[in-house]
């Protein structure tokens, strides 16, 4: 029997609500009355109208909250309360954006915002402009002040603290929806991360698939914070990123399986685009002397970890050889002499199983010989 694709429903993003409260709340100043619901225009020219979950008018200042609805995506902030404060400004001062309770604070370069501004980036700001010029035109003077319920205790859930941003979350979204599951937000983290980094000055970053490969990256070469990349499955969109805005040294972090995807030439590792092939491993094993019964093991084993942990314990480099014909997969992507790139691989206890040095990523005596 034939199933039915269910489609997952979209949603909107914190922006989008800040933006609409704003307007709401504009709309109260100048007329005493809050539109419910209140439809804003999005970059797109989607229009979509938001319920106010809560109002307030009161000498001069008018609040409206909106409950942030982000459809089927397992976004940190859905159902958090987005509220909106407008006062009045001086004439000519424009729109002067403030962080309330719960948005964060930005203390570090790199990011859109320059450090001591509200955590509220470029598109957001436009929206919030627009939607309150709708109103009251275009040469607007207010004061607007974002605040989130919760914010800064959802914000340990991000990485806002590694970038810099104190206080709470951040005001994002460029097209005002939120596509469920998209990659987009992690990608835009990963870039993020990359932008601080080189605004600090740092010249090595590190990119893990996953926390105990990172929290091993770090041990192993003493790195700060601000150094590490969340880099999750997305080897491929973090090195491109870097090819354009190049950083001098790069370390490459991952578990047995992961790497082993990136030797198969694999640069998105996620296990929806493939698995690792233990048919490859037990062949790989073979050319650095493994015997045919440890070929046999490794090709019946579970997992990829269980297949390292045989070569380990026949005291094959296994790990090593991964490691090796993982770096010209990612040094492709580079392709740079001046940033030179290593690869670590670990298992899920952090013991480094696997390690090809750093080396400039330009080489041409480095084939590329993957799995």
């Amino acid at each position: 029997m034939d199933t039915e694709k269910v489609e997952l429903r979209r949603g909107w993003t914190t922006g989008a609500c800040a933006a609409a409260a704003a307007k709401a709340a504009c709309h109260a100043l100048a007329t005493g009355v809050f539109p419910d619901p209140v439809e804003i225009t999005l970059p797109g020219g989607a229009t979509p109208a938001f319920a106010l979950a809560r109002e307030r008018l009161s000498d001069g200042t008018a609040s409206a909250s909106i409950v942030k609805d982000a459809g089927d995506d397992p976004d940190v902030t859905h159902g958090a309360l987005i509220t909106t404060t407008l006062r009045p400004g001086a004439a000519g001062s424009g729109i002067i954006f403030k962080a309330g309770p719960g948005v964060g604070m930005v203390t570090r370069p790199g990011l859109p915002i320059p450090p001591g501004q509200p955590a509220i980036n470029p598109m957001p700001r436009v929206m919030i402009a627009q939607a309150i010029a709708e109103v009251a035109g275009e040469n607007a003077d207010y004061e607007v002040e974002i605040s989130i319920a919760d914010g800064e205790k959802l914000a340990e859930k991000t990485l806002n603290g590694r970038l810099g941003i104190v206080g709470g979350l951040s005001v994002l979204g460029t097209t005002g929806i939120v596509i469920p599951f998209s990659c987009s937000a992690w990608i835009h983290s990963i870039h993020r991360g990359i932008d601080v980094a080189r605004a600090m000055g740092i010249d090595h970053v590190s990119g893990a698939t996953g926390n105990a490969s990172e929290i091993a990256a770090q041990k192993f070469h003493n790195l700060g914070e601000v150094s590490l990349i969340d880099m999750g499955d997305f080897i491929g969109g973090m090195l491109k990123y870097i090819r354009k805005h190049p950083v001098p040294k790069v370390t490459i972090a991952g578990g047995v399986a992961k790497m082993t995807k990136l030797a198969q030439g694999m640069l998105d590792v996620h296990s929806k685009r493939g698995m690792a092939d233990l048919d490859a491993l037990a062949a790989i094993a073979g050319e650095i002397g493994g015997a045919e019964p440890l070929l046999a093991q490794i090709r019946g084993a579970n997992t990829v970890a269980q297949a390292f942990q045989l070569a380990k314990a026949a005291g094959l480099p296994l790990g090593d050889t991964i490691a090796a014909r993982a770096w010209p997969t990612a040094a492709s992507v580079l392709n740079n002499p001046e940033i030179a790139l290593e690869i670590l691989v670990f298992n899920r206890e952090g013991e480094l199983m696997g390690h090809a040095p750093f080396h400039p990523s330009h080489n041409p005596s480095r084939p590329l010989n993957r799995l």
